[in-house]
């Protein structure tokens, strides 16, 4: 009987599943997290939908939301559970839970190269310090350190630090979304949410209040196609920030090995996100510009790049 593993990438809106054994990852399923209560009814509700027949000993779950005890809440989702629970519910002999963004890192080291579009800068240099962010739901940070042999993936939550605003307009938008939010963080202006929160900003700013409420899919849509203004500076304005927090992030960790954006929401936008001003804010550092000549930057062209560093992580722990 061959050994399995389950592994699930957990965000805001989804919960993607796929078992791993020695050949692979496998039966790749996503599930929207409203119609479940949790990860337990979730997990086993795709089980049931796959039919496996011998249940995983080994499960990975990657969340969107710091790790640091049993107790894990989701930073964008009503879900919430304990890990010794889930272990005990779901019987795995080894169970492990991660940030959504340490999966992400886990998956940079040994990336294919056909999965890598470059965006600027020059080769990685070997032991260097790597960055990885992106919008989704949320803002995912994470980071990789060389520790002499391997990488080692750190999570963090720089979806959180407080965004800079350096022009009039954009000091405008801020000072009206602090009428919903007491701190402008990067995730708010550099996600899904933020997208949303920024079309709002404007169109109230400017007083369009004949434009109707939109969700993120639409307002990119919109912007695309250039039929709305509004949606147009919201989506740019969000690309150019995504730029300006990458650079902040480049500059931190002296990221030589390179800044590497994942998220679905890149991958979708294809060559408007190509075109944006994310690397003229990436690049516009000061003093410090032309040193960010010298950082590579990569966009991942797989819209689940965390499966891959779970299913990496995952084959390990069965062998």
């Amino acid at each position: 009987m061959s050994k399995t593993a389950l592994i699930a990438d957990i965000g805001g809106t989804n919960a993607r599943f796929g078992i791993v054994d020695s050949q692979g990852i496998r039966d790749l399923v996503y599930l929207e997290c409203r119609n479940y209560t949790g990860p337990v009814e979730a997990a086993e509700a795709y089980l049931g939908q796959i039919g496996i027949k011998n249940r995983p000993e080994v499960g990975v779950f990657a969340v969107a939301g710091p790790v640091v005890a049993d107790l894990v809440n989701f930073t964008g989702s009503p879900w919430n559970f304990r890990i010794s629970k889930v272990q005990e519910k779901m019987n795995f002999r080894i169970f492990e839970t991660m940030n959504d963004f340490k999966a992400v890192a886990l998956a940079i080291p040994d990336i294919s190269p056909t999965l890598l579009h470059k965006m600027g800068g020059p080769e990685p240099e070997a032991g260097w310090a790597k960055g990885v962010l992106g919008p989704g739901t949320g803002l995912g940070v994470a980071s990789l350190m060389w520790n002499g042999t391997d990488y080692l993936a750190n999570p963090g939550e720089g979806g959180h630090v407080t965004m800079p605003a350096t022009t009039d307009r954009e000091f405008d938008i801020f000072h009206r979304l602090r009428v919903k939010y007491h701190h402008i963080s990067a995730e708010r202006v550099c996600s899904g949410k933020g997208l949303e929160n920024l079309y709002n900003a404007i169109r109230v700013l400017d007083h369009k209040f004949d434009l109707p409420d939109l969700e993120a899919p639409e307002i990119s849509q919109k912007a695309m196609t250039g039929s709305c203004d509004v949606c147009k500076e919201s989506l740019d304005l969000m690309l150019a920030f995504l730029g300006r927090i990458a650079g902040n992030l480049a500059l931190t960790l002296n990221a030589r090995g390179g800044i590497y954006i994942a998220g679905g929401i890149p991958t979708k936008l294809g060559d408007y996100f190509h075109q944006s001003r994310f690397m003229e804010e990436f690049l516009a550092k000061g003093r410090m510009s032309e040193l960010m000549k010298e950082i590579p930057v990569y966009m991942i062209k797989h819209d689940a790049i965390g499966l891959l560093g779970l299913e990496s992580h995952a084959r390990k722990l069965l062998k």
